[in-house]
């Protein structure tokens, strides 16, 4: 299980980064330098996934000014991601997104981030921050009926950028204890 504080697992895995050609993997080595949001998510064409994957590609422009990146993981395909990327919003779609899909379909990533669902090939909600020197700094991750919070998330980067100990409900501008 990936622990906080520790390097967190390498991947190169499939991804929707080349939307035309399918051909560009992603890797951890990628994000080397930058802030990287992983999360994972259940699975395509359902439906908390597409509100969570939406709200955000809504707030990347929010990830970019604190010079981090999103990267979201499931069990399905590239096929899958690319078609559900196409698929307008009101056809369970996701109509275009600003970062992109990787397709975990041999399940390692989602062992080595302790979040498959074995016996179902689906992975728990999981979402790791990862530093630019590729430590991991936080994780949570919870069952398949909850989506999660992108302002939460934005603020656990600003107060992990900060370096210094951030009480609770603290926000960006405020000072460090």
């Amino acid at each position: 299980m990936p622990l906080v504080g520790n390097p967190a697992p390498d991947f190169k895995i499939q991804s929707t980064r080349n939307l035309e050609t399918l051909k560009d993997n992603v890797s951890l080595a990628d994000y080397k330098g930058k802030w990287l949001v992983l999360f994972f998510y259940p699975m395509d064409f359902t439906f908390v996934c597409p509100t969570e994957i939406i709200a955000f590609s809504d707030r990347i422009n929010d990830f970019k000014e604190i010079d981090a990146e999103v990267l979201g993981v499931s069990t399905d395909s590239k096929f899958s991601h690319k078609a559900w990327i196409e698929t307008p919003v009101e056809k369970n779609g996701l109509g275009g997104i600003g970062y992109p899909l990787a397709a975990d379909q041999t399940l390692k990533v989602s062992r080595d981030y302790d979040v498959l669902i074995e016996e179902e090939g689906v992975a728990l909600r999981g979402l790791f921050i990862i530093d630019p020197d590729g430590i991991l700094q936080y994780q949570v991750i919870h069952n398949l009926n909850v989506g999660r919070n992108v302002d939460e998330t934005l603020r656990v980067i600003q107060a992990l950028q900060t370096g210094g100990r951030c009480g609770a409900n603290w926000r960006p501008g405020q000072g460090n204890l």
